[in-house]
């Protein structure tokens, strides 16, 4: 067990007894803190190709924009492998994030002993969290993705459980039952160290409720919304745009905004109800900036990798987009004398940009490449079979598993793109499908403000977390 966290583990271990912490520990100087933005599945081709994207929706040509967290002066590059997967998941390396030890694939906060799906063995091998550690030192801690609040990366910071996909209590196992797990909407809506999560924005309603209101639970009368309403006083629940932008923000606040995930701003309607992940980071900001201790946020643009897995870049592009409209919304906002903001990934993707096209060729396009004294062509780039091609594709994805009757490439924001190997995946429902998968190579980290001259140099992921126990729980273990 590592030094930075083995001293609050004890302190964190009475107030699970005591069933509350209520304030810090110790005396520190004025509150810090950090704020963490994980671009799920952003790696480098997609930051490269978000930036040419993001230019060129603008009328420039693309490759000299700039994303907003680009101009971040600290950088370095993070190592994303889980303990038994040279090519990680985001239960792995979201768990190495927020508890400083790297774990196996599909496990949720618990040690890299724990086989997944043995429940006996993460009851006794549970690992301290971010925000556990927050909230027994009374640090305000808040969560926003656009993924279910039970997915894999926000529920590193509330959950501890064997399978990343025991969401509701019907996915559990029938010895995870027996055994006494509980499903991660349950752990969120136990979640009380402390006075509990001050901040939880996301989709996934269905994993709180029964079939009677549209949910997945077993017990169609298992309420966990209206259970954590009644938990205290303190407590808002909204579940649309408009009623965001009502709360009060010196109280706690849990949204869920879509039934599973939010819907991918490529689909959006005009009269769509759900918020942006911006709107969601501002209003969160408001609450914790409320909290007297400081605070931690995570906020998590999780659709771009779910725009990756559909093989669709155009989905992914937009959801990047948005992820670093939502950062500059945030370094607008704090001050960056007392917090550290941070942006990373938690793994990377195995798009590519290839092909030699001209400079300002549309990235969601077919290649025009340049002539033999460097001007553009009049006309597309064809390969061996006389077919234009496009500048982004995968390596492994759904349309290498579609017939030529099922699919013809025509680029677009839309548009599965080409991919190469076809590779079944069977779905938590038995259902088979063939979704592209992650990529194994490094992803960036970038950071600015207090601390953050902490970030350099190539890093293990877990260490990620201890930029964030200097500066919030001032560990001074680094």
């Amino acid at each position: 067990m590592k030094n930075y966290y083995r001293k609050y583990v004890f302190y964190y271990v009475l107030c699970v007894i005591a069933s509350g912490c209520t304030g810090p520990v110790e005396e520190t100087e004025a509150p810090k803190n950090v704020i963490l933005f994980i671009g799920d599945g952003m790696g480098p081709t997609t930051v490269t190709a978000a930036r040419i994207f993001d230019g060129q929706s603008r009328g420039k040509s693309g490759e000299e924009n700039v994303l907003s967290f680009e101009e971040f002066p600290h950088v370095a590059l993070v190592k994303t492998y889980n303990t038994n997967q040279q090519v990680p998941d985001s239960a792995g390396t979201a768990t190495a994030i927020h508890s400083g030890v790297k774990t196996r694939a599909g496990v949720i906060a618990v040690s890299p002993s724990v086989k997944r799906g043995s429940c006996a063995e993460s009851l006794t091998n549970s690992l301290p969290t971010v925000a556990e550690i927050a909230k027994a030192k009374g640090i305000g801690v808040g969560i926003v993705t656009t993924t279910r609040l039970t997915h894999a990366t926000p529920a590193t910071l509330y959950a501890h459980s064997a399978e990343r996909n025991w969401e509701n209590d019907s996915f559990l196992s029938a010895s995870a039952r027996q055994g006494g797990c509980r499903d991660i909407a349950h752990q969120l809506i136990e979640f009380k160290i402390g006075d509990g999560l001050d901040v939880a924005m996301g989709g996934g309603r269905r994993e709180f409720v029964g079939s009677d209101l549209g949910g997945l639970r077993q017990d169609s009368s298992d309420n966990l919304i209206q259970k954590w309403i009644n938990q205290d006083d303190n407590h808002q629940f909204v579940q649309d745009r408009s009623e965001l932008f009502d709360i009060d923000v010196s109280k706690q606040v849990l949204g869920l905004f879509a039934k599973s995930h939010m819907t991918y701003i490529a689909e959006r309607t005009p009269d769509s109800v759900e918020p942006t992940l911006t709107e969601m980071t501002v209003k969160a900001l408001q609450v914790l900036q409320n909290r007297e201790n400081g605070y931690y946020l995570l906020v998590e643009g999780g659709r771009i990798d779910h725009g990756h897995h559909d093989g669709k870049p155009g989905y992914a592009m937009l959801e990047t987009q948005e992820f670093a409209r939502a950062i500059q919304a945030a370094v607008d906002i704090v001050d960056l004398d007392n917090t550290l903001v941070m942006v990373t990934a938690d793994h990377s993707h195995v798009m590519t940009i290839a092909g030699y096209p001209t400079r300002g060729n549309p990235i969601l396009g077919h290649i025009v490449s340049n002539d033999s004294q460097g001007e553009p062509r009049d006309e597309p780039s064809l390969d061996i079979d006389g077919n234009p091609y496009p500048t982004l594709a995968y390596i492994n994805g759904p349309a290498a598993a579609k017939s030529e009757e099922e699919w013809q490439f025509r680029p677009g924001l839309l548009e599965i793109y080409p991919s190469l190997v076809a590779i079944p995946y069977q779905e938590p429902d038995g259902s088979t499908t063939y979704d592209e998968t992650h990529g194994g190579e490094d992803v960036a980290l970038y950071a600015v403000g207090y601390g953050s001259e902490l970030v350099g140099g190539v890093i293990e992921q877990n260490k990620i977390y201890n930029f964030i126990a200097e500066v919030l729980f001032n560990d001074g273990n680094l």
